[in-house]
């Protein structure tokens, strides 16, 4: 049996997104965000969806770009700051210690501590109620040497990535790999 919880935004896992921006003076800002993720593979794209009154909501607004920054178990709590400080008061990178980098295709920060890095480009801005989302075409992605397997392909493992369980307000890392997609299922053809 089930239990009926209502409507939520119940989805697992949800991953940890920091959202690398510049401010109308070019000073750089981090925020983490959950609520985003893949939106198309061609052209290859990523969104993100924030609040109006976050101070990067009017970054991505006044530049029209973004960096999407994937930490690490490493940067746990540097990826939980930047999601309880404001860049309105505080400069979240002299804090943190962490390096902003100019982006090579964008009006955008990547960090680069966090082993990697989207540049995107904002294709598309959709007004949906209390969140706005953000549609940014990807145009590069960096990632850090010691985490590629084959060719452009990062090892999970080494990368662990954080996820954030909403309900409780808790962060989780991967576990192991336990199939290979579009494999696993062959057994049931």
């Amino acid at each position: 049996m089930k239990k009926s919880l209502g409507a939520k935004t119940l989805i697992y896992p949800t991953p940890i997104l920091v959202v690398g921006t510049y401010d109308e003076e070019g000073k750089p800002n981090a925020m983490t965000a959950a609520w985003g993720g893949i939106c198309c593979s061609s052209p290859p794209c990523v969104t993100v969806s924030l609040r109006k009154a976050t101070y990067t909501y009017g970054n991505l607004m006044s530049k029209k770009a973004y960096t999407i920054n994937i930490p690490s178990e490493n940067n746990i709590k540097e990826a939980d700051y930047f999601g309880m400080a404001t860049g309105r008061t505080e400069d979240k990178f002299a804090k943190t210690g962490l390096t902003p980098v100019k982006s090579d295709f964008v009006d955008a920060p990547y960090i680069k501590e966090f082993p990697i890095n989207l540049e995107c480009k904002i294709i598309q801005v959709v007004e949906i109620g209390l969140h706005t989302q953000f549609i940014g075409e990807v145009m590069d992605v960096k990632m850090d040497d010691s985490l590629q397997e084959k060719g452009d392909q990062p090892l999970v493992e080494q990368l662990r990535p954080l996820i954030y369980a909403p309900e409780g307000r808790h962060y989780y890392g991967i576990g192991k790999q336990i199939a290979t997609a579009f494999s696993i299922g062959n057994g049931i053809k």
